[in-house]
């Protein structure tokens, strides 16, 4: 396939990467460029709010934009891109949060900028300096390609100065587009620039008066009761959040941002709010929201979300990447339950794409994620066509029969069975699945577990597939050890309505579970002998 080949499928191609990236083709149709003509990068931005730790939304934020990025590399067969992670860390702290220690010193640093915070941790300059510290720490585990901005040093340095001027030139057109969307007694105390304080270094909500656009300078009461004048220049001063965004993506040169359907209000007014500053608002997607597996809307308050290190105790990084990668206008559920059939699926796409056609490759997740941190113009996919020798769920169900006290080495002693060259160092993937399936198992099925006795014609089907399992070959096939196991359940001497239901006798006086794997495969991984002695249990209960 030559790049020629891969450019015009991407064109046509309906991957919701492509379809944002062309958005960008469209905003420059020959591509971004100086006065001069030369190619410029576009820019890609993610936002962070440094007042807590990394989490999922963050890695899902960083992750679908970058997919983005890639697709738009390619479609232009290789244009110039930036991707700037910006911390908001010039902003104040609202409340203290529950997760850090010191939490009556940081109490007494209420709305004061998260830069000029102590650490409560006591390991960095400030507290936003810590925060910032894990974020870039959290996005290099995962290889992202980007540059970390401040927002404090920005407006500490004067990078920001001739943005804010620009702010106070616009003042009244800015509070024109910003007060009808208020309540009336915010309306009062509304301004777009936050000064801060010069009594106490808190930023401060009060309304101001333009002194001087072109100096930067404003009046207000401070704390102490004074008319103070002031300059909001140089780190004195911090804009509201929706004027803040807009002047980030004038400041900045923003080509795109994508956020989740709760900004969809602040991305409009944002948006006008950056064509008065004599920009241009981002293309962008907006994302539905996480919910719990109740369908609740997720709350770190409530602490019914998923953090990314539960999901990567039970699941692969891949995993992950897939079910963030699918359906982002859709809201999605995030809750353990969701890991098992998201490992496979992801398994499932990768084998498939190397023998896929290319209009179907760039429909594949997994081409995507295999490009996030390489060259988006490759033409060739490392990894496709890679295969997990036995599925996650299949894995599930022996770690579930073998208890919640199995170790590694017992699992893969039965996976000697199942697979040629049963070592952990030739299967490095489906041995970390191992450990993720152990602790799955002690911590969700093995607690649930419970084998029910046989009913009705079910003992008899059992003592049925006995009798022909010890009369099979050791060696015999998945597929030979299933056709045995249809047959008995479509034996109407044993009174199953469906296969459905022998099935579903099979996992639940069998493996303590309504749901289970495809029987054939699952004797093959435990062996016979094991299965019969599962049979006889079952039938002596």
């Amino acid at each position: 396939m030559t790049q020629t080949d891969l450019i015009a499928a991407a064109q046509v191609s309906k991957s919701w990467p492509f379809e944002e990236a062309r958005k960008l083709v469209k905003r420059y149709p020959g591509g971004k460029k100086d006065a001069d003509g030369k190619l410029v990068p576009v820019l890609f931005e993610t936002g962070y709010g440094p007042s807590g730790l990394p989490h999922i939304g963050t890695f899902q934020e960083v992750l679908r934009t970058t997919l983005v990025r890639r697709a738009y590399e390619v479609l232009t067969g290789g244009h110039p891109t930036r991707l700037v992670a910006f911390s908001d860390d010039m902003d104040g702290l609202r409340k203290v949060p529950d997760n850090v220690p010191n939490k009556d010193m940081l109490t007494a640093h209420l709305q004061e900028p998260l830069s000029r915070i102590p650490d409560p941790f006591g390991t960095h300059e400030s507290f936003a300096h810590h925060n910032n510290a894990m974020l870039r720490e959290f996005l290099d585990r995962f290889g992202f390609d980007y540059e970390f901005v401040s927002g404090a040093e920005r407006y500490n340095g004067g990078d920001f100065d001739e943005a804010l001027k620009g702010v106070l030139r616009n003042f009244d057109a800015i509070m024109g587009i910003m007060l009808p969307t208020l309540r009336e007694e915010r309306r009062k105390t509304y301004s777009p620039v936050l000064p801060i304080s010069p009594s106490n270094g808190q930023v401060l909500q009060v309304p101001i008066e333009v002194v001087d656009a072109e100096a930067g300078l404003v009046r207000f009461v401070d704390v102490t009761g004074e008319v103070v004048e002031h300059s909001i220049l140089g780190g004195r001063s911090k804009l509201q959040w929706k004027v803040d965004w807009a002047m980030r993506w004038v400041a900045l040169g923003v080509d795109y941002e994508m956020c989740g359907k709760d900004l969809t209000d602040s991305v409009t007014q944002s948006g006008r709010i950056a064509q008065v500053l004599g920009g241009r608002r981002p293309e962008g997607l907006i994302y539905e929201l996480f919910l719990d597996e109740k369908g609740e809307k997720i709350s770190k308050s409530k602490g019914n979300g998923l953090t990314i290190e539960q999901w990567l105790d039970y699941g692969s990084e891949e995993s992950l990447s897939f079910y963030l990668f699918r359906e982002p206008k859709s809201a999605k559920s995030l809750h353990v339950g969701i890991i098992p059939r998201a490992v496979d699926e992801y398994w499932q796409f990768r084998e498939k794409l190397a023998s896929q056609p290319i209009e179907q490759q760039l429909g594949n997740p997994v081409w995507h994620l295999l490009r996030v941190n390489g060259a988006g113009n490759d033409t060739t996919t490392p990894g496709a066509g890679d295969t997990l020798p036995v599925t996650y769920g299949l894995l599930l169900n022996l770690v579930g029969v073998l208890g919640a006290h199995a170790t590694r080495e017992q699992v893969w002693s039965y996976l000697a069975n199942y697979v040629d060259n049963a070592d952990p160092a030739a299967h490095p993937a489906l041995d970390a699945l191992v450990t993720c399936a152990l602790a799955y198992n002690r911590d969700f099925i093995a607690p649930t577990l419970a084998r029910r006795k046989p009913e009705g014609g079910e003992a008899a089907a059992l003592a049925a597939l006995d009798a022909q399992l010890a009369t099979c070959p050791q060696d015999a096939s998945a597929e030979t050890l299933q056709n045995m196991v249809y047959e008995i359940g479509k034996d109407e001497a044993y009174g199953f309505a469906s296969l459905r239901d022998w099935f579903k006798a099979l996992y639940e006086t069998l493996l303590g579970s309504s749901q289970g794997p495809r029987m054939g495969s699952f004797i093959v991984l435990y062996g016979v002998a094991n299965t019969r002695r599962l049979i006889a249990e079952a039938l002596a209960a």
